[in-house]
């Protein structure tokens, strides 16, 4: 996924604020969803972010084109495990690997359907 940069994403200095690296790595989580035609929400179950590792490399700034691109690194019967990196053309500016738990009923861990787990594995 690619994501502008605009005014609403820099601090004063436009410079990219730190937290919206995370953002951009949600949207494109939800984005492999939206391409497929699904929805990373399952009725009414949904994933939660239980763990982030992040690693800023380089400042992205106001007017840049990220692209971010996410693969899987494990999955299991009621988490996934992700890897976010994003670039400015061919040079990394950050990383993150995150963990992610699936909720139901009452916010409690509850197992990935079956469909949800092939989709990750198709990717």
């Amino acid at each position: 996924m690619k994501q502008k940069i605009y005014y609403k994403h820099t601090d004063m200095g436009g410079i990219v604020y730190h937290s919206n690296f995370i953002d951009f790595c949600e949207m494109a989580r939800s984005e492999m969803f939206f391409e497929k035609g699904l929805s990373p929400m399952v009725d009414g179950c949904h994933f939660a972010v239980k763990n982030i590792e992040a690693s800023f490399i380089k400042p992205a700034y106001l007017g840049d084109m990220v692209e971010i691109k996410t693969k899987i690194i494990k999955i299991k019967s009621a988490s996934v495990e992700l890897y976010h990196e994003l670039f400015i053309k061919d040079t990394l500016i950050f990383s993150m690997k995150v963990t992610l738990v699936f909720l139901c009923k009452g916010m409690k861990i509850t197992k990935i359907p079956k469909d949800t787990i092939e989709f990750f594995k198709s990717l």
